[in-house]
């Protein structure tokens, strides 16, 4: 029975993980860079602890309430990578966390990582296509590697991330020319994130590889033209790309029209991911299996 969870970086995702967690009953122990920000966590329930991997001097310094809380039942790590600032300091960070943790052996690891491991490939990715196709990449497996080998380990790669203070409609609103019209759009909600991380805890069987992205894949130009419009902002101009457009079918694609089950839909092009194993092997279901539904949920 799982009665305690670290989660370390409490931020975007990190947060309402642990507030889910600890509404669940569960004892909850959750880290922040900042002294003040771990102070505001046990405010609301959670044992927040400083934990800056940066610093040298705090870790020995806070040493004893850094192994208390790493003694929980659970781990997941959540530290954003940061690779185009500095790709190796990412790297240098997991390294000297995994020093930390040495000799404490948990009922489940989950290492938080992303669908960046894929290459850039028209068709249907699982979580056996990863591939060190870029530097980014090659850094984004060394980091799995780094956990993947630890008891009861679990790595899962979430798809791009959107919700609440992240709406998608921003991210090309009143850009020109843009490319890749037709390719798929691979998006992720919040709440299915805290869900899948949830369900992955606490089922013993969970193990190895995950990814978590939303089944249905709009294409780009139809998806971030509706997204600026729900926010009152400019479209997205894209350039035409020669792919025939059905817009009947709102250029969508799904896991399964992608097998030839589903047909009118428009063409799309680029990777889609595929969330099968998670679905198949938890019997997992998405809040939001479709991009356009989680715009008025951001």
């Amino acid at each position: 029975m799982i009665k305690s969870v670290c989660i370390v970086g409490c931020g975007w995702f990190g947060f309402p993980l642990a507030k889910a967690l600890v509404e669940r009953g569960v004892k909850v122990c959750g880290s922040k860079r900042v002294q003040s920000e771990s102070l505001l966590l046990k405010e609301l329930g959670i044992d927040g602890f400083r934990l800056d991997l940066d610093n040298d001097a705090q870790l020995i310094q806070d040493k004893a309430e850094i192994n208390e809380a790493l003694a929980a039942d659970c781990l997941v790590i959540n530290i954003p990578p940061g690779l185009r600032k500095d790709p190796q300091a990412y790297l240098q960070r997991l390294a000297k966390f995994k020093q930390l943790i040495t000799g404490h052996r948990y009922k489940k690891l989950i290492f938080v990582s992303t669908t960046g491991v894929y290459p850039q490939s028209d068709q249907m990715l699982t979580e056996h296509d990863a591939s060190a196709h870029s530097e980014i990449s090659d850094k984004l497996l060394q980091a799995e590697a780094m956990f993947q080998s630890l008891d009861n380990s679990v790595i899962v790669r979430f798809a791009g991330l959107v919700g609440p203070k992240r709406h998608p409609g921003r991210f090309l609103a009143g850009k020109t020319d843009l490319p890749n019209a037709s390719g798929a759009v691979n998006l992720v909600h919040l709440n299915d994130c805290i869900l899948a991380i949830s369900a992955l805890l606490f089922n013993e069987t969970s193990n190895g590889i995950y990814n978590l992205c939303a089944p249905v894949h709009p294409t780009r130009q139809a998806f971030y033209t509706q997204a600026a419009i729900d926010l009152g902002l400019s479209a997205p101009q894209f350039v035409d790309d020669g792919l025939i457009t059905d817009n009947s079918a709102e250029g969508l694609i799904t896991e399964s029209s992608a097998e030839g089950s589903v047909n009118n839909v428009a063409q799309v092009s680029g990777k889609q991911i595929s969330s099968g194993r998670i679905c198949t092997e938890l019997n997992f279901e998405f809040q939001f299996n479709d991009p356009m539904d989680m715009l008025l949920a951001c």
